[in-house]
């Protein structure tokens, strides 16, 4: 697959999973694409934990359930209606899940680069969860960024450190199809902003040149 096509198919997926399994060379492949991801000094701060069983998936999606209320009385009329026909997670309709963390101890406090950044271990994280995602698309395999809980209530059903930060939790599974959209464009919850509204030039807030912007506004991929 085309990288772009990927990039275009790429999306937040919760529905359109199958029940058949990910074999363990395709999820080898995938792991191992996102263990080439950059990272800051070279630090390779992550760790993929792989969560097949079901006990622990039900205590996590149970978290989920909770949240999901909490953020849903927040809400106004209006917006809770789109909101309940909206899914939050996959985390049981999925062959398996996958925690990714990031360890801002491994290979010592004084990691090149990371001085005056510290987050950027966490990034680095986050540009492993994306080479797995794009590697997932070409193999028609669909990926859900789980988010409505607290870390440190998975953490602790992982057991996973005190001082190993928990990034991602994601919900993977073949799909029957990705949707053309993403799913809260399609039902209403938010629309994508223009390209050319979110370019600046040398500083925050100065427009780009006319020939730049009428490239912004054209472009496809």
């Amino acid at each position: 697959m085309d990288l772009y096509d990927a990039i275009k198919k790429r999306r937040d997926v919760r529905s359109y999973y199958r029940s058949d399994p990910i074999p363990p060379r395709v999820l080898a492949k995938l792991l191992m694409a996102a263990h080439l991801a950059p990272s800051v000094g070279f630090s390779q701060p992550w760790n993929f934990i792989l969560v097949y069983d079901l006990e622990k998936r039900r205590m996590i999606k149970e978290l989920v359930e909770r949240e999901r209320e909490r953020f849903r009385s927040l809400l106004d009329e209006r917006r809770r209606q789109i909101f309940d026909n909206i899914k939050v997670e996959a985390i049981l309709d999925t062959p398996v899940n996958l925690a990714v963390t990031c360890d801002p101890t491994r290979f010592g406090p004084h990691v090149l680069g990371r001085t005056t950044m510290p987050e950027l271990c966490q990034y680095s994280a986050v540009l492993a969860v994306g080479n797995l995602w794009l590697a997932a698309v070409a193999e028609g395999i669909g990926v859900g960024w789980v988010s409505f809980f607290h870390k440190d209530d998975v953490k602790r059903i992982l057991g996973i450190p005190q001082h190993v930060d928990l990034v991602a939790y994601l919900t993977l599974g073949y799909v029957t199809r990705f949707p053309e959209r993403p799913e809260l464009e399609e039902k209403g919850w938010l629309s994508r902003l223009p390209l050319d509204a979110l370019v600046y030039v040398d500083e925050f807030g100065r427009r780009p040149p006319a020939d730049l912007l009428e490239e912004l506004r054209a472009v496809k991929l």
